[in-house]
């Protein structure tokens, strides 16, 4: 028999394979949109159900046929906004200038920053920003998950120049709506933190292959640690932690924004989560991170043309 190999299949492109700084995610790079609005929307993951629906897909095997496909239900409570964020260009380098607050902040939020006494109003003129993002704060007293510390994060804003600063006013120390971010059709990339699972040694964390029962000193081990000299290689698998890291998902497809949580609320409650209380999407397939996670939800960067933007008409979830 030809001799079984499995090298590690931990990818090199994350490292070092430490715990987030946080929670919740943090976004480098903003997808690009012609209209005003944010570019982004955040939501609790409630958990995991079925959706009967009759499949409108035109060359799918399964067409006009009713099927089940396994859904994720994300509850998106309305996040407020705090404060503009100005920044200006230096050195080719996007760098925070200036922040305009807004006139009345929760007292929810002194659980998060310390707020001023005094505000300043000032005249926001074309040559003092070249771009604008909101700093908002997310409101989870409005659910059921027994927190009441908010998260405080930034949100890109599309549009041109002038749009972006009109929006950004409009919306100052107002609440933004999950209905005018996202539609039904659109793919999503979904940034979280993963389910944390600790130390775990090189089998799991890495995949690699279990010795024979005669092998030496370990069989839940790489085969070889590298020479031992002054080249002793960083890319042999070894144990450490695993889970906890900031991860995206690309090209998820939002199937439904519900209004209406009482059409798809258990009796019992969501397990792990409660009763949703709140607007909710539900994403097709899986998604990271354990229930009560903070999700992230952007425009695709790279969407798939190949999936369908006209979303099936669902029948029932369960």
């Amino acid at each position: 028999m030809p001799t079984k190999r499995s090298p590690h299949r931990g990818s090199m492109q994350f490292w070092p394979r430490k715990r987030a700084r946080r929670q919740y995610p943090r976004v480098r790079h903003w997808p690009q949109s012609n209209e005003a609005k944010p570019l982004g929307f955040t939501g609790y993951k409630v958990g995991m159900a079925q959706a009967l629906f009759t499949d409108n897909r035109k060359n799918a095997l399964t067409k006009g046929e009713d099927i089940i496909w396994p859904v994720t239900i994300i509850e998106c409570p309305p996040l407020k906004v705090a404060s503009l964020v100005l920044y200006k260009k230096t050195s080719g380098v996007l760098r925070a200038v200036s922040q305009i607050l807004a006139e009345k902040l929760d007292k929810d939020l002194k659980k998060k920053i310390p707020l001023p006494k005094k505000k300043k109003s000032k005249e926001i003129k074309d040559d003092d920003f070249d771009d604008i993002r909101l700093l908002v704060f997310t409101q989870p007293k409005l659910t059921k998950i027994g927190k009441k510390k908010p998260e405080l994060f930034e949100l890109g804003v599309g549009g041109k120049k002038q749009d972006k600063l009109k929006f950004a006013k409009e919306k100052l120390g107002k609440e933004l709506y999950l209905k005018d971010v996202l539609e039904e059709g659109f793919l999503l990339d979904i940034r979280g933190i993963t389910k944390g699972k600790g130390i775990q040694g090189p089998v799991k964390r890495f995949g690699v292959a279990i010795r024979s029962h005669k092998s030496e000193k370990t069989k839940r081990g790489p085969g070889s640690l590298g020479g031992w000299g002054n080249n002793r290689s960083w890319t042999v698998a070894h144990a450490g932690q695993t889970g906890y890291h900031q991860r995206i998902e690309y090209n998820k497809w939002l199937l439904k924004i519900g209004d209406d949580p009482s059409k798809i609320n258990r009796k019992e409650g969501f397990r792990r989560f409660g009763i949703i209380k709140n607007q909710y999407v539900l994403i097709k397939g899986s998604v990271l991170g354990p229930s009560k996670r903070l999700l992230m939800m952007t425009l695709a960067v790279r969407p798939n043309p190949k999936i369908s933007k006209e979303v099936p008409a669902i029948n029932k979830v369960y």
